[in-house]
């Protein structure tokens, strides 16, 4: 069994992140100025407290993104490769695309995409 390749693989892979914290380290600007540790983000000085709140629906809303970002990738890569799945793929991506509208369907019926605030006495 040959494993020279992997050794010499993992001693370059362990060298380049090394090498190049150390060349930075050492190339690297020296400065300590009073503005350096002070948080800054896009041209704005940052106001507040970082531990802002959020409401739930925030991170339902990201989640939700990630998933339905996800499955476009998966009809993407089907729409890639439509023709070597022929009939077959073209049922299959059907499927797909019918459980992601009910799910879609039921999230919006439970509420889960509505962000306006509740009336008085409607029930949820």
């Amino acid at each position: 069994m040959v494993l020279w390749p992997f050794v010499v693989f993992f001693v370059i892979v362990l060298i380049i992140p090394v090498g190049m914290l150390l060349l930075s380290h050492v190339l690297g600007q020296r400065h300590n100025e009073h503005a350096t540790g002070s948080p800054y983000e896009s041209g704005i000085v940052s106001e507040g407290s970082a531990n802002v709140r959020f409401s739930v629906k925030f991170y339902l809303t990201a989640m939700f993104f990630v998933i339905f970002d996800l499955e476009a990738v998966f009809i993407f890569s089907w729409a890639v490769a439509v023709r070597e799945v022929g009939w077959a793929g073209y049922i299959e991506i059907l499927i797909f695309t019918a459980i992601l509208v009910a799910t879609l369907v039921y999230l919006w019926r439970l509420g889960a995409l509505d962000w306006s605030p509740k009336q008085r006495g409607e029930r949820s």
